[in-house]
This record gives C-alpha cells, sequence and structure tokens, in this order.
C-alpha cells in the first residue's frame, strides 16, 4: 500500500484523511473505556456497544443528549421509559450518556414513543458507524450501500463471509491485545455487517480467496470447519460468485495484496485498500480503473465458482 501521508500532504474531513483523491484513514487506539453493558429489560439484543474512537464518541454523546431532552420533555424518568422501550433505567442512563452505543431497534422505539418526529431516527445511520474502528468507517458505509462488492483477499476470510467464532479467532490473536469488551464488540460489528445479504436490490458480489487462506486452521478445526461450511452457503446466493486462487499458480496477478473494489449507490468506483491497521479509500479514476482491470484478471486466473465449490468440499473431507 505504501507509506502513509505526511500530516503536511494532508486535510481532514469528517475523520477521515483526503490525499490526491484518496481517503486515508489511521486506526485509532484499540483501549476502549466504559463500564461492560446493563442487561436490557425484554430486549433480544445487545444494550449496546462502545464508540470505537472520540469521533464517534461525539456522535453518540449528541444523540444521548437528544435522547434525555425528548425523555424530559415527556415527563418520563429513566425507568418508566426503560419499561416502555424494554430496557433497564441503567442502560438508558447508558445511552443517553455516551457511553454505549444504542442498537437500532432502540432508537425507533424511542422516536415513537417520546414522538421526537423523527429526530432520533435521523441519527440512526450516524450511531451505527460509530460501532466501526476509525480506518473502516467510511468503507463501512460505502459496503453497505454499495451496487456492486468485488473483493480479493490473500491473509483471512473476508469479514462479510466470516462466522462468529472465526472472527472471535482473529481478533484474539492480535498483538497488542484487545481486551474482551473490543473483541466482542468488534464481533458483533463484523455480524452485522452481513446484513447485506437480505438487502434488496441485492448488490452483485464477487470474492476472490487465495486457498492457503481456506487452510489455515485459525481458531482450530472446528473454527476453520465451520467457516468453509458458511463459505459454501453464502455461495449458493444468485448475486454472489466465489472463487478461489489456486497456490499451483504459476502465474497471479493479484501479488501486490488484497484489496476491494466498490460500485456506490451513485455509480462511482472507488477502491478500498487496508493493511496493518492503516486503510486507504481510492477515488482517483485511473487507480481504480487499474485496481479493477486487475481484478478481471485475478478472476481468470482462479478455479470457477463450481470448482471452487469442489476444492472447499475436498477441504472440509479432509478435516
Amino acid at each position: 500500500m505504501g507509506d502513509a501521508p505526511s500530516r503536511s500532504a494532508c486535510t481532514r474531513a469528517g475523520g477521515a484523511v483526503y490525499v490526491r483523491g484518496r481517503v486515508a484513514a489511521v486506526r485509532d487506539d484499540d483501549a476502549g473505556a466504559g463500564p461492560g453493558p446493563a442487561e436490557p429489560l425484554g430486549a433480544a439484543e445487545p444494550v449496546g456497544q462502545r464508540p470505537e474512537d472520540e469521533p464517534g464518541q461525539g456522535v453518540v454523546t449528541a444523540f444521548g443528549q437528544q435522547l434525555k431532552l425528548f425523555r424530559t420533555r415527556a415527563g418520563l424518568e429513566r425507568a418508566e421509559f426503560g419499561k416502555l422501550v424494554g430496557y433497564a433505567a441503567q442502560s438508558i442512563a447508558s445511552f443517553e450518556q455516551g457511553r454505549r452505543i444504542p442498537p437500532p431497534r432502540l432508537i425507533d422505539q424511542a422516536d415513537e414513543v417520546l414522538d421526537a418526529g423523527g429526530v432520533l431516527k435521523a441519527l440512526k445511520e450516524e450511531v451505527a458507524r460509530a460501532q466501526y474502528p476509525a480506518f473502516f468507517r467510511d468503507a463501512a458505509r460505502l459496503e453497505a450501500e454499495a451496487l456492486e462488492l468485488f473483493l480479493y483477499a490473500t491473509q483471512a476470510v473476508p469479514g462479510l463471509l466470516q462466522t462468529e467464532e472465526y472472527t472471535r479467532a482473529l481478533l484474539a490473536m492480535r498483538r497488542p491485545l484487545l481486551d474482551e469488551d473490543t473483541i466482542e464488540q468488534r464481533v458483533a460489528s463484523r455480524a452485522a455487517r452481513q446484513d447485506i445479504f437480505g438487502r434488496w436490490p441485492a448488490p452483485l458480489m464477487s470474492f476472490v480467496i487465495d486457498e492457503a487462506v481456506l487452510r489455515r486452521p485459525y481458531g482450530g478445526r472446528v473454527v476453520l470447519r465451520g467457516v468453509l461450511e458458511q463459505i459454501l452457503l453464502i455461495g449458493q446466493k444468485r448475486n454472489v460468485e466465489i472463487q478461489v486462487m489456486p497456490v499451483n499458480r504459476e502465474d497471479n496477478a493479484g501479488v501486490d495484496g488484497p484489496f476491494t473494489l466498490i460500485t456506490t449507490k451513485t455509480g462511482d468506483h472507488v477502491a478500498y485498500l487496508e493493511v496493518q491497521g492503516r486503510s486507504i479509500l481510492l477515488t482517483d479514476r485511473n487507480e481504480v480503473r487499474s485496481l479493477a482491470a486487475r481484478y478481471g484478471i485475478i478472476r481468470s486466473q482462479a478455479l470457477t465458482p463450481q470448482e471452487t465449490t469442489e476444492l472447499i468440499e475436498k477441504l472440509l473431507g479432509e478435516l
């Protein structure tokens, strides 16, 4: 990917760094703060995750202030309001104080119960983005709205195809070590990205995965089996094609590493590159066009989807 740009060559906007047609975002500190989540009353989802960084904290804090204003305007105590939306008073306090990210369901309920007129719902997308690390936030938004998504993976199974056990195993191997709350938060946020498979209209999606990735037993054989089975399951979707780049290929156009191509909802084409917790979002047409051409060659060199299915079934039989 190359060296990170110097501060003098960069301008900051909305938490991202734009450099000559690129958006380069640097990962924030992994350490989090705040107590663990309280148990909701009758809620089927987690109370909420911690914001990943200071910009995310600002969005969540602003939402919490709005939530408190509407609650007090309605003349409700936290316990009263909590009973109406299915959460304990302690959880409501965490949301209002910006210590936890409220789930989308809670935001919708709060807007209706407090007669907020859509004000709280309008913040739902930005609040949801706060669950991601800063370096991935812009890419996550584009991914969720993509018309087309093409991805070449060389280090690990792509996040959109991972099982929770596989994700947890990857995060547990990180050095420096991540605390348990951060691991669980990132497992949940990565799993939430897979909502894209239920979206309509369905985006066209293509994955090319290096064969070595599918042979690495991250987390153990049971975890590997689970993720291979998930890949087969997702590969059956009509809008998804999954291919494997065999390790015995003498010619591989993907030797420069992994990347993702995204066609946005406005028809623009961008590319996302990530390594060692650093990322670049490319918007320069020539650079994106070059990567798109490279991806086409990679697909032609990889196994067909049917051959890929046969290989993965073979790998499962060896476990």
